[in-house]
């Protein structure tokens, strides 16, 4: 499935049809280039799903937990800074990966062959005139 982002103001319908198409799925994977959105879709994803907290990018920490207007947490986790495939294992990654949590995921080639088979794929690639393509699998 492809999903074209023409502008910001489509970010939110475009999160929406990503949820509806992958309607159950908990584990997502972005993959793009840096700039290419990875934190702006997910922060609308976060938003959408309801989130009460303030979304910003996990780069320091590794791992932001958010929490939805209704007491749920979902997770937030960019491997930019991960320079080993084993540090990820100190951080418990199985957790969130085996849980009924949502988790979206910056930078998961890393952590490709640890991926669940469930796991949304999501590669993002910036078209011409800034547009952006999401490309699901």
């Amino acid at each position: 499935m492809n999903i074209v982002i023409k502008t910001k103001r489509e970010i939110r319908s475009a999160v929406r049809k990503l949820l509806d198409q992958t309607k159950g799925k908990r584990i997502y994977a972005f993959y793009g280039a840096m700039g290419a959105g990875k934190t702006t879709i997910i922060k609308a994803l976060c938003e959408y799903l309801g989130a009460a907290d303030l979304v910003s990018s996990p780069t320091f920490t590794l791992v932001n937990e958010y929490r939805t207007t209704g007491g749920e947490s979902m997770y937030h986790i960019d491997f930019y800074r991960i320079k080993k495939h084993d540090e990820v294992f100190d951080f418990g990654i199985e957790e969130y990966l085996t849980g009924e949590k949502y988790c979206f995921m910056e930078w998961p080639e890393l952590v490709e062959d640890i991926l669940p088979e469930e796991t949304v794929r999501v590669r993002i690639s910036v078209e011409e005139n800034e547009e952006r393509m999401l490309l699901v699998s």
